[in-house]
């Protein structure tokens, strides 16, 4: 039996000649919470559209746990829908709302109330079945929406943008009501985001998609860590990417000459000479002090604090550390009596294990 319940084998996608999806190969196993993770325009909303069947790839296949699906409309592929607007009925209850798919599959009525009831269990919403919609806040009209989705027992739950429509506070807890659902009902979740942060907490795996293509994918904190290209690096988390001018290999570190400066890194990270551009994370820059002088990572840089940022959890400054360069350095507020004033000089540390290569 096939173990993946999604499989997009080559698929490409043209509008009007206009190529949205190029090539596509994508495997999903059962029971991952995947998230399709890139700007507008990427191709992930596209990708899911064909994955429902409300899109026909140009080319290539779209398999639902091995067998084809570009020859099978929407409504026969098993599949649960979950999009940003929830689209409930205003006259209809809970309830009525939750049911509505299986009443159109002439599902016997016992079995309606059976599964609307063990649907609106999985969402934390027993007693809510007599509610209508506009009784409900913006959490709770999106927790009937997924209710509906999956009262029909789908195979696989596709969700395009879901939270969007809700306020920070509560996007923030609804993603991980929304990761603790998917476990317990252990069911294969498939999550169109352009919000990273919402990719990082809920997924097993993120597949960052750019122009059409698959630009990374693996596990949120591989992608956080260790970015392929410099798109990743700069869409997924913040970061500091410089162009190199030329790498050197050498015994133990790659060391790598910037562009338009005199600054040398360390990275030991593996590289040529072909390496473009560096990341480092704004977090893994350290302040040193004196004390620090003889200890401590390889890599450091004196620069002067051109700007000082209060963002509550933490304190962001912006070191320039040679004409035209400057380093974004966050600093936890538990540690802000370590931030320096406006003007000041700075000695940075930088651990050659934090300076990443990027392919491009």
């Amino acid at each position: 039996m096939n173990s993946f319940d999604i499989e997009l084998v080559s698929v490409s996608k043209s509008f009007a000649g206009i190529p949205v999806v190029q090539d596509l190969n994508l495997q999903i196993p059962r029971g991952e919470f995947v998230s399709i993770l890139g700007p507008s325009g990427c191709g992930k909303t596209t990708t899911l559209n064909m994955i429902a069947g409300f899109n026909t790839p140009s080319s290539g296949d779209v398999r639902v746990r091995g067998k084809s699906q570009n020859r099978i409309p929407p409504e026969r592929r098993n599949l649960g829908l979950v999009f940003q607007n929830y689209a409930l009925f205003p006259h209809m209850t809970v309830a009525e709302n939750v049911g509505f798919g299986l009443r159109m599959r002439g599902t016997p009525k016992a079995e309606i109330g059976k599964a609307v009831d063990a649907a609106l269990r999985s969402v934390r919403l027993d007693g809510f079945g007599s509610r209508y919609p506009k009784a409900l806040s913006g959490g709770q009209q999106q927790r009937v929406a997924l209710a509906r989705a999956i009262a029909p027992k789908p195979s696989v739950l596709l969700l395009d943008e879901p939270l969007s429509n809700l306020d920070l506070k509560l996007r923030e807890a609804m993603r991980i009501e929304l990761k603790e659902i998917q476990e317990q009902l252990d069911m294969t979740f498939v999550y169109v985001t352009h919000d990273q942060e919402e990719a990082m907490a809920m997924s097993d795996r993120i597949v960052v998609m750019w122009q059409g293509a698959i630009a990374q994918q693996g596990e949120p904190a591989s992608i956080y860590r260790n970015p392929a290209t410099r798109f990743v690096a700069d869409f997924v988390g913040r970061s500091n990417i410089l162009s190199v001018r030329r790498s050197i290999p050498g015994p133990t570190f790659l060391e790598l000459c910037i562009d338009g400066t005199q600054i040398v890194l360390r990275s030991d990270c593996a590289g040529n000479n072909a390496v473009q551009s560096c990341c480092i994370r704004p977090e893994s820059i350290a302040l040193l002090n004196g004390s620090d002088s003889g200890t401590g990572p390889q890599n450091r840089l004196d620069g002067v604090v051109r700007r000082i940022v209060n963002l509550g959890a933490h304190v962001e400054l912006l070191v320039e550390v040679a004409t035209g360069l400057s380093l974004m350095v966050l600093v936890p507020s538990s540690r802000s009596s370590l931030v320096p004033e406006l003007a000041s000089t700075v000695t940075l540390g930088i651990d050659p294990q934090d300076v990443q290569v990027l392919s491009d």
